[in-house]
């Protein structure tokens, strides 16, 4: 069964950082896109940033510039570097694997697997 949590969010002011980690069992990046994705109440959950099994990556425009997704596939790690938060970054933020290239990245359909989340909170 895979598993994916979530660490690393908080309570920080706006233009600060903070490095969002998402550790899953072991195997489960093999081979597979990964995604970030963050939602707030009343919303639908919003796509930020995803990191293919061979490194390529892809940003929200909110994030371009901003924020930074890396992993480690022999660690069974991924991580999310948010830089210049705004309180407007404020949410829950998800990690996912993806398993099918028939929906859009974008979409959280996309994914099977997800974390419990982990709360980012920016003040202003």
């Amino acid at each position: 069964q895979v598993q994916l949590v979530e660490s690393g969010g908080g309570l920080v002011q706006a233009e600060d950082s903070l490095r969002l980690s998402c550790a899953a069992s072991e195997g489960a990046f093999d081979g597979y896109d990964m995604a970030w994705f963050r939602q707030t109440p009343g919303k639908e959950r919003e796509f930020v940033a995803r990191i293919g099994h061979n490194g390529e990556t892809r940003y929200s425009d909110s994030a371009k510039g901003r924020f930074t997704i890396s992993r480690d596939n022999a660690e069974n790690t991924m991580w999310l570097q948010l830089n210049s938060l705004k309180p407007d970054d404020t949410a829950v933020y998800y990690c996912a694997r993806r398993y099918t290239l028939t929906i859009p990245e974008i979409f959280p359909s996309a994914f099977h697997c997800w974390g419990h989340g982990t709360q980012v909170t920016v003040s202003s």
